[in-house]
């Protein structure tokens, strides 16, 4: 029985810490990031003092439960930057990063929010996505395929405007999602000339690099 009791310990700390980050997602995912952590440590079958013993703070938390976004998002921009055709790369980044979005409305506000010190963070990820795109994106441009007055900060705002779409479930989100990122597309191709656009806003999430 002695023998067994540490191993005993660490399987439940395990099912524990994975109780809450599936709990942790699926209020993040419909909810958004203000859910108070009582309700996550409610909704996982566990104490509050269990929640942050395994997570200090909510900010290691939500990096913990959007690890996987993050990684897929990297992917998705780097199979968009290793296509020979940098405006098809740059087209299939828009569609896919729209896509992952509606599908976690948590882990679009945690892309766009800070989170200094906390391990492994997602800003570290968003920091990387920005740069990679800048990259793509001027390489589209000296193709004469993405419009000469593309800037980062416009990445953002559609980011902005993807995360606004709301419908009764994940699929018609992605429906609509995926329509939004056509026209989206459409607007930022350099064919047909467009008049050109008024002045950007400066947008904190853009920082890493312009385009």
């Amino acid at each position: 029985m002695t023998d067994r009791l540490p191993h005993t310990l660490r399987s439940d700390a395990v099912d524990n810490r994975d109780r809450i980050l599936d709990a942790a997602g699926k209020l993040f995912a419909a909810e958004g990031l203000d859910v108070p952590m009582r309700e996550i440590a409610r909704r996982a079958a566990v104490g509050p003092a269990t929640l942050y013993r395994r997570f200090p703070t909510k900010q290691a938390l939500i990096t913990a439960v959007f690890a996987d976004q993050v990684r897929a998002c990297r992917d998705i921009v780097d199979d968009g930057c290793a296509d020979p055709d940098p405006w098809r790369g740059f087209c299939q980044v828009i569609e896919k990063v729209c896509e992952l979005h509606a599908r976690d409305r948590g882990f679009t506000e945690a892309f766009m929010s800070t989170f200094p010190g906390a391990p492994g963070n997602v800003d570290t990820g968003r920091a990387y996505t920005m740069r990679a795109v800048a990259g793509l994106a001027r390489r589209a441009q000296e193709a004469g395929r993405l419009r000469p007055d593309f800037v980062l900060d416009d990445l953002v705002l559609m980011l902005m405007a993807n995360k606004g779409i709301h419908t009764a479930s994940t699929d018609a989100q992605v429906t609509a999602s995926r329509r939004f990122a056509g026209f989206v597309i459409q607007a930022f191709e350099a064919r047909p000339p467009h008049a050109p656009l008024p002045p950007s806003a400066r947008l904190a999430l853009s920082e890493p690099a312009d385009v």
